[in-house]
């Protein structure tokens, strides 16, 4: 997007006025290649061009689709939301945006994988800078039993002690890759934007940034002293369900905290990495996600908060008991002192 402009802002303008001019097909195009001109469009040109192609985008053929996506992979202010359209579109629709477009965030990147499988996956893995972590994403992906691990003396050096964990989490089958490298992989993900985007409102607590900054750390007791307050449980509450064998647990848990299905599966994968081996494991949780209902899984944290008031109500009786046992046995040593004397 360099040298003179050959379209100016105002015949950009003038072209999504000009609806009598042609049908869908060709103002879709056109108005994409006016766009594509300008070399520094404003927030309110990027903005025109999406209410202008998104409504038209079921109107017009595979063909102005694969063109306006090639078009767009070149340009350096693409509007978003198109751009995210087009991303969904088959790979030979989408290839040149999922291989070039900055306007695809890493988030996005994961999602489309997610959601589309190899396909998408080979097509991200030719972007020239590509996060680390999806490259590795996309490797296991396509080979999970060829990921190399690191040696056992690398991991004694770099990482703390492990915590002892339950029968279950020592059971739990993990491909090389996830059980020792995916945590710290995923460490390097996107940070927020700002505050404000990543404030999950559930109980007035960002949620959202505490759960993902826990798990990305791999401490699991961080990130079960997170869950536990995002929730109001207690932390052995929290520690049972990260450590049974799926994420059924978890995955009520984010989606009582209304989590979208892309911060959702973030946090599932760093927590459990082993459970996402190739793309239709992915594929499974996303469906999951989507079909539980939030009243369903409100009932779940009900249940747990039920859980966590009866065992501090049982704790409570147990110490009670406990002082009582321990009260009369001082009187009754005090009453055989009495006694000797």
């Amino acid at each position: 997007m360099s040298g003179v402009s050959s379209v100016s802002s105002s015949d950009f303008r003038q072209i999504a006025i000009r609806t009598e001019a042609g049908k869908a097909e060709r103002l879709f195009r056109a108005a994409v290649s006016a766009f594509c001109s300008l070399t520094r469009p404003s927030r309110r040109e990027i903005a025109q061009l999406e209410d202008l192609t998104l409504p038209l985008f079921d109107e017009v053929s595979v063909e102005s689709r694969r063109y306006v996506a090639a078009a767009l992979s070149e340009c350096e202010y693409a509007p978003t939301a198109l751009v995210r359209r087009l991303a969904e579109e088959p790979v030979e629709i989408a290839a040149p945006l999922l291989t070039r477009s900055n306007a695809l965030s890493d988030i996005d990147l994961i999602t489309l994988i997610g959601r589309h499988g190899l396909p998408h996956a080979r097509a991200i893995a030719r972007r020239k800078e590509l996060n680390p972590t999806i490259a590795d994403l996309i490797r296991a992906l396509e080979r999970p039993t060829l990921v190399k691990t690191r040696p056992p003396e690398t991991v004694t050096k770099l990482t703390p002690k492990p915590e002892p964990v339950a029968k279950a989490d020592a059971d739990r089958p993990v491909s090389g890759e996830a059980a020792e490298n995916a945590r710290r992989r995923l460490r390097s993900m996107m940070r927020p934007a700002g505050d404000a985007a990543d404030v999950n409102t559930f109980l007035g607590q960002p949620a959202y940034v505490r759960l993902r900054e826990t798990a990305l750390t791999g401490n699991t007791a961080f990130f079960q002293t997170a869950l536990a307050d995002a929730l109001e449980i207690d932390f052995a509450t929290a520690r049972s369900m990260t450590r049974q064998s799926d994420y059924t647990a978890l995955l009520a848990a984010l989606r009582a905290l209304d989590l979208s299905e892309d911060r959702a599966f973030l946090i599932a994968v760093a927590v459990y990495p082993g459970e996402f081996p190739h793309p239709q494991a992915i594929r499974l949780f996303l469906d999951r996600y989507r079909l539980l209902h939030r009243e369903a899984a409100l009932d779940k944290v009900r249940a747990w908060k039920a859980e966590t008031l009866s065992r501090a109500i049982r704790d409570k009786a147990a110490d009670t008991i406990v002082g009582e046992r321990r009260d009369a046995s001082n009187g009754d040593d005090a009453s055989s002192g009495l006694k000797a004397s």
